[in-house]
């Protein structure tokens, strides 16, 4: 259940190295996951939960620039009650720019307490 999405680099994301900074591809790996839950949840879930990243791991493949069109890929992985795993993979047409994986919490809206993954948000995600 990959979800993606493609933009320019704009040149905010540049750094005094003239190419994208490390946080851009951080904001990348956060915006796509939150384009994938406003796509797969139903609006009634969204406003009932919310999800907290708890950990981020980045592996920097290539350099990216000004004006390459990006397509940022995420997919969720294993799951436990409360966490699951998600995965990212930055490219620049074929080429992998940066692969990371990183591990949400799902958090109640209301109570901003951790909440427990239901059997259908793991099939809406096919989380494991």
């Amino acid at each position: 259940m990959k979800f993606s999405h493609s933009f320019l680099v704009q040149g905010d994301d540049i750094d005094e190295h003239e190419h994208v900074n490390n946080v851009a591809y951080l904001r990348w790996i956060q915006e796509v996951a939150v384009a994938h839950w406003r796509d797969a949840a139903r609006p009634e879930i969204q406003k009932q939960f919310t999800w907290f990243v708890l950990r981020h791991e980045i592996d920097y493949k290539n350099r990216a620039f000004e004006g390459d069109r990006i397509t940022a890929s995420t997919w969720v992985g294993k799951a436990t009650k409360i966490k699951c795993e998600r995965f990212n993979k930055i490219k620049r047409n074929e080429e992998i720019l940066a692969e990371a994986r990183s591990v949400w919490c799902l958090l109640d809206t209301e109570s901003g307490r951790p909440s427990r993954i239901s059997d259908d948000l793991r099939q809406l995600f096919g989380m494991i």
